[in-house]
């Protein structure tokens, strides 16, 4: 008896303590919060990783998936450089895959909130792919694309034989109309003939208005007038393309940009600042951004196939890189010399002026005419400050000698500045 009651002691004993332990890895994993991981996942991490997509680092959902060594992945986290110069295998080889980049170092994250992190990817990713499993096959929802085109043209076609039963049934109904009151009695009226009187009437009143010298001179008045307005309409808006809003290969919103973002024109249009022309800008300004930012977007995409880009390994292929065929809004006729920078630099003119309120354009249309008439018209009201402004400092003095009655050459003119013949 008393060895069968030391054995049940010893197997109660194994039992709570395996139940135990089962309990505190219950506690463990109620402890970790998501909300709280979702605060430290976007305060942290949304720099370099995406659940679901490489940005900086890998896509952490998969990631995170297949790697279950939480204390590895606390360590990694908190200093992964410490686990690098211990060569730990893993370590090394994540290392080695981000080109040697070093991950941040997150120390005064707990243990804790290093879990709560974890907890917060993991459940995010699984949701992630339940609702793509939900999706139909190839990943894409389905679209409303409308009646198909077989259905409007049997629409069609019914209107029209429905048109034309009605067409015939009202003439079955005039010729059993016409029949009763034929039978009944009834003297009819020849249609033809009356048909025929009133067009003699309405030649006779045609011939009448042609004779009448006044109205015929009034008509031909009105007439030349409104037909010389026309043609000189016509010809003053030739080539302005006032208004004009092409569709570009890519749908690039400058009220997102410039407008809620408040991104400085300078920033893409580098040139408007320094030179002649404003310059489209190239694809690695868009990259600055968008190389972390949006990176799911369609469009987004056209950027990266254009740059031959692979967001998955953050790596470009030159030899599929292509450019965007631009279509170009803004066209000065070649006869016309405009320089940005003497207008932006030195005028201290806003883009606006010219340009529009860009800043609330989902679309860049011309917003002004571009026309001489315009341009001199805002040379005549613009008035020059030449307070500090170096480029008038010259023409000042050049001023100023004249009324000395100094000689004056071209040279202090600036006769001799390179651009005044090659631009």
């Amino acid at each position: 008896m008393r060895n069968i009651s030391l054995i049940l002691k010893q197997f109660t004993r194994s039992v709570l303590l395996v139940a135990g332990l089962v309990a505190a890895g219950f506690n463990a994993h109620a402890q970790a919060d998501a909300a709280k991981g979702e605060a430290i996942f976007k305060a942290k991490c949304t720099a370099c990783h995406k659940i679901d997509v490489r940005m900086t680092g890998p896509a952490l959902g998969p990631q995170l998936t297949q790697e279950t060594d939480d204390a590895y992945l606390t360590k990694w986290i908190q200093n992964s450089q410490a686990l690098v110069a211990a060569k730990n295998p893993k370590a090394v080889k994540i290392f080695n895959e981000f080109n040697q980049v070093p991950m941040t170092s997150f120390e005064d994250l707990s243990d804790a909130d290093v879990g709560n992190v974890l907890t917060y990817v993991r459940t995010t990713w699984k949701t992630m792919q339940a609702d793509t499993a939900k999706k139909p096959a190839g990943g894409e929802t389905t679209e409303d694309k409308g009646p198909s085109s077989v259905i409007v043209w049997g629409l069609l076609g019914v209107i029209a034989i429905a048109f034309i039963v009605i067409l015939v049934l009202n003439k079955v109904i005039g010729t059993l109309e016409r029949l009763l009151l034929n039978k009944g009695g009834v003297a009819l009226v020849d249609e033809d003939a009356e048909e025929e009187k009133v067009k003699a009437d309405r030649a006779a009143i045609f011939k009448k208005l042609i004779k009448n010298k006044k109205l015929v001179f009034f008509i031909v008045v009105c007439g030349t007038i409104a037909l010389g307005s026309w043609q000189w309409v016509t010809l003053w808006n030739t080539n302005v393309h006032q208004g004009y809003q092409p569709v570009q290969p890519i749908k690039y919103s400058h009220e997102l940009h410039a407008g809620v973002m408040k991104i400085e024109c300078q920033y893409c249009h580098v040139a408007a600042f320094k030179g002649k022309n404003a310059s489209i800008p190239s694809l690695n300004i868009c990259m600055n951004c968008h190389k972390s930012v949006k990176t799911e977007s369609p469009e987004i995409h056209k950027i990266y196939d254009a740059l031959g880009y692979d967001p998955n390994t953050a790596k470009y292929d030159s030899t599929k890189a292509k450019p965007i065929q631009w279509v170009r809004i803004h066209n000065l006729p070649d006869l016309a010399y405009f320089n940005h920078s003497q207008h932006v630099k030195v005028g201290g003119i806003k883009c606006q002026t010219c340009h529009g309120q860009v800043q609330e354009m989902k679309e860049v249309y011309q917003y002004s005419p571009l026309t001489m008439k315009w341009c001199i018209q805002c040379h005549r009201r613009t008035e020059v400050n030449g307070k500090g402004n170096a480029y008038y400092d010259s023409i000042l003095a050049a001023h100023d000698k004249i009324k000395k009655g100094e000689k004056v050459t071209a040279a202090v003119l600036g006769g001799i500045e390179c651009a005044k013949c090659h631009y």
